[in-house]
């Protein structure tokens, strides 16, 4: 019988332990998540609410595309599967999360500047989707990311400086969007022990400019071309005018000059 007790005791202990190993930021971030996407091919039929509640026990997951790392999900990897909605801005919640990837889907919406609470984030991939928007500047607050990937989708605006401040940066790529403007010298030009990234990390945006891509100068042709069209316009617009006045003022001449040929033959001789 003491046997059995001792038994039953230990079952209770362990079932308290995974159950105190969740964390409640973890379920709110996953709830939200799953709530935000859409899910055509139920490739997530295990996010559910029980499942949230407790998706780790120590380095185990119980969720699709979840890695988990001491009782906290660490990796979320949703690639490829058909998902549509949007990204909740709840992802933050995962505070231990070191690697996003989302890539391959047709999620829409804005890239939530939320995302800058994961401190920890290290590989983010948002890639071959329909996210629009700007990138949010506010992702240079995570200072540890290796990785930001978000080619092939509609982003627009500028790329943010700020992003050069990511010194442990050693893969970028937002090519094939509707980005515009200068990009920032901290990519495209780094310097010293700084990854260097080259054109293919920003071609495909078609008014993006500057190092690695062509310059500002050659860019800016057509720009020239119309400054000339405009300065030979006028150029033109004058030479005419002033040949209209001197037209004018000859015509001019002439009949005042035949108007004191008349009265002179008017003129009584003395």
């Amino acid at each position: 019988m003491g046997t059995w007790i001792l038994i039953v005791m230990l079952l209770l202990t362990c079932g308290s332990l995974r159950q105190s190993s969740s964390d409640p930021n973890d379920e709110a971030c996953l709830s939200n998540l799953k709530a935000s996407l859409e899910d055509p091919t139920n490739s997530l039929r295990n996010w559910t609410k029980t499942t949230f509640a407790d998706p780790c026990s120590g380095f185990t997951s119980y969720l699709q595309g979840a890695t988990c790392n001491n009782g906290r999900v660490y990796k979320l990897s949703l690639t490829n599967l058909s998902l549509r909605g949007s990204i909740s801005p709840y992802l933050s919640n995962c505070t231990n999360l070191q690697a996003l990837d989302l890539s391959s889907n047709s999620i829409s919406g804005p890239i939530p500047p939320d995302l800058q609470l994961l401190v920890n984030l290290a590989v983010l991939n948002l890639s071959s989707n329909s996210l629009t928007g700007p990138i949010p500047p506010q992702l240079a607050y995570c200072a540890y990311l290796n990785v930001i990937d978000l080619h092939d989708n509609l982003l627009t605006g500028p790329i943010p400086q700020q992003l050069g401040l990511l010194v442990r940066l050693s893969a970028f790529d937002v090519s094939n969007n509707r980005l515009s403007g200068p990009i920032p010298a901290s990519l495209g030009n780094r310097t010293g022990n700084l990854p260097r990234f080259n054109a293919s990390s920003f071609e495909g945006n078609k008014d993006v400019y500057g190092y690695p891509l062509p310059p500002l100068k050659i860019k800016g042709l057509s720009v020239m071309a119309i400054v000339g069209i405009g300065l030979g316009s006028g150029l033109l617009s004058l030479v005419l005018s002033f040949t209209a006045v001197c037209i004018w003022l000859r015509v001019t001449e002439q009949g005042m000059a035949a108007e004191e040929g008349k009265i002179s033959q008017l003129m009584p001789d003395y």
